[in-house]
């Protein structure tokens, strides 16, 4: 077998995801799963965890809902394909929550998600909206929506984002504004329009999505990183401010982490290099991503404001 240098891996890598991430961005006809014809992927099987079981890190299963997010209700950007949003918003349900708002730019997927969510995990009460995070009049017009369909929103999942490929020298102000747009004022629009709900009853929550690539530095990423760290930094300064109404503001920051798009568009060979720089030797499962921002949005994670929490080993 041919041995593939670490420059190779990077590059196809990032440019598989950022092709994935465009896609998931812009094609009006891209389904949830591999294509029109594949089957759609079965639900994650639940399990129980007992102290000491260190085979989780290796063979994760996916463990069973505590009612984390039990009554509340939960609006999730970007949340209608086949990765972390999706996998956030079913995560949400399982945990109790009351009532589920997701967005996205896809009419058919939003559609199709929605139907999938209720019938997967059984709560009637979920709701889609058209929203693209980079017009200000349709962020206001979902979170209008949000506060009237669920009654309040109590959690906001800020998952939107948008991934690329490009050296310094050979970026347009186009591509670099794109995602910058979409990653980090998309993240700024939804939170300033969500801050004065949540401040006005004094409680709420808000769980952004970061990149490791916010803090690492990568050849052909200048613009997502510069988004990511963006990200960070305004989950940081903005949690400040809300912590003053009661609001609390953190981020994840993940990793690689397998959906269906990467394993259809990559091969296994490139899989298994790519995970094996992983701490367990793997990549995550986005459920494992999900369920550390149900994490922050409970109340087990009350005292933790502007804090940005690693998916993933490699923090640098």
């Amino acid at each position: 077998m041919q041995k593939i240098k670490l420059d190779s891996i990077d590059r196809k890598l990032l440019e598989l995801l950022g092709a994935a991430s465009l896609k998931a961005w812009e094609a009006e006809d891209l389904p949830l799963a591999h294509g029109a014809s594949a089957a759609r992927p079965e639900p994650p099987q639940t399990t129980t965890i007992f102290p000491g079981d260190t085979s989780m890190s290796l063979n994760p299963q996916y463990v069973a809902g505590h009612g984390l997010l039990k009554g509340r209700s939960v609006l999730i950007t970007a949340a209608a394909g086949a990765g972390i949003g999706f996998s956030a918003a079913r995560r949400c349900a399982e945990e109790g929550c009351r009532a589920l708002m997701i967005s996205d730019i896809h009419p058919r997927r939003l559609e199709e998600a929605v139907a999938r969510l209720k019938e997967e995990t059984g709560l009637a009460e979920i709701y889609g909206q058209l929203c693209n995070v980079t017009n200000e009049e349709e962020v206001q017009a979902l979170v209008a929506a949000a506060e009237h369909q669920l009654g309040g929103v109590d959690v906001l999942i800020n998952n939107a984002g948008l991934g690329g490929q490009k050296r310094v020298v050979d970026m347009t102000d186009d591509e670099w504004n794109r995602v910058l747009d979409i990653t980090l004022t998309g993240t700024f629009r939804m939170t300033r329009a969500m801050l004065p709900h949540m401040q006005a009853r004094g409680r709420g929550t808000i769980v952004n999505n970061a990149s490791v690539l916010g803090w690492r530095a990568q050849k052909e990423q200048a613009h997502y990183a510069a988004a990511k760290a963006g990200v960070m930094a305004l989950t940081r300064c903005a949690a400040l401010e809300a912590a003053e109404y009661g609001v609390r503001i953190n981020a994840v920051s993940p990793s690689i982490a397998l959906h269906d798009f990467l394993k259809k568009a990559s091969s296994e060979e490139l899989l298994a290099q790519l995970a094996s720089r992983e701490a367990f030797g793997r990549a995550a499962e986005v459920w494992e991503v999900a369920n550390v921002m149900v994490f922050l949005a409970s109340d087990y994670a009350s005292y933790m404001a502007g804090e940005v929490l690693s998916v993933s080993s490699q923090h640098a």
